[in-house]
């Protein structure tokens, strides 16, 4: 069974993901009100950076120009670019493609990290629940309608989001022992905001005061910045340095159950027998993955700030 000091991170994990699912809601108000998709993730990211850096004022770099290649690299595919090739394949794909194809990252991720790290091997109990609880996802991204277009260059991009989030797990990994959450975070957060800047020169920011005045733009913009991106990495980084960083992106199989509870609730979209089928999958497949932890994924106890 899970270890008693372990439930905090798995309720980190849970709880990020059931953010990180009811952002489309908030992403698509905001579009609805004018804003593109760079515009939102530059708001978002520079609220969150500007929580965050009353909490880690201590160290401005890392111990060397490798580690922060590293911590660029994760601002870049966690951030940046992941964003951008998601909302780009929504432009190309259908929604469930999309959502299909990027829920495939805890697939990819444990197949390289399976390959890079004896420590983060799944047993075949952990195989066993995580292809239930992809089943189950397939299930819940399709809701009952078991027809999907193809779609060569939105699929592209999604698969391409999907390996961004696995290339970002793995580089949080291969930091996150040498330094707090809270300065990884941040450096995620300030990469991101660097590399998105270029795309201004091709569509120049346009969010006037007018805009940005509207209860339901700073709201959700509020919600985005200071829940979804500052809270939710902080929680997300900390959970998959003492996790592993495989046990933690499983958890992203709950986000299009999420999603489609939150549609239900926010526009009235409705929920198939599929869809709740689905549901009881991800429950018992994450329930038995995680049932017999390997001894393999124990890793020593972080200094978590």
């Amino acid at each position: 069974m899970i270890k008693y000091t372990e439930y905090k991170y798995h309720a980190a994990a849970l709880f990020t993901v059931a953010v990180w699912g009811a952002t489309f809601v908030s992403t698509k108000v905001l579009i609805a009100h004018s804003l593109t998709p760079a515009e939102i993730f530059l708001l978002r990211f520079a609220l969150a950076y500007v929580c965050i850096w009353p909490l880690s004022k201590g160290r401005l770099r890392a111990d060397g120009w490798r580690d922060e290649a590293m911590l660029a690299a994760a601002g870049v595919t966690g951030g940046s670019l992941y964003f951008l090739t998601e909302n780009m394949a929504l432009e190309y794909a259908p929604a469930s493609n999309v959502s299909l194809i990027v829920c495939t990252a805890p697939v990819w991720t444990a197949l390289l990290l399976s390959l890079a790290y004896r420590g983060e091997r799944m047993t075949r109990r952990q195989i066993g629940g995580s292809a239930l609880a992809f089943a189950g996802m397939v299930l819940v991204v399709l809701n009952g309608r078991f027809v999907l277009h193809l779609s060569p260059k939105g699929d592209l991009l999604a698969l391409s989001a999907a390996l961004l989030w696995m290339v970002y797990s793995l580089a949080v990994k291969r930091i996150g022992g040498r330094y707090p959450v809270v300065f990884i975070t941040r450096k995620v957060f300030f990469y991101g905001l660097l590399t998105i800047l270029p795309v201004f020169a091709f569509q120049p920011f346009s969010v006037g005061a007018e805009v940005l005045a509207r209860p339901a733009v700073w709201g959700n913009l509020l919600f985005l910045g200071v829940v979804a991106s500052m809270l939710c990495y902080i929680l997300w980084n900390a959970a998959m340095h003492r996790l592993g960083a495989v046990r933690t992106t499983n958890y992203i199989y709950f986000n299009p159950l999420v999603t489609i509870v939150t549609a239900a609730l926010c526009i009235g979209e409705r929920i198939t027998a599929a869809a709740l089928a689905g549901a009881a999958l991800i429950l018992y497949g994450m329930w038995r993955a995680e049932r017999r932890p390997a001894s393999g994924n124990k890793i020593p106890r972080p200094d978590v700030p």
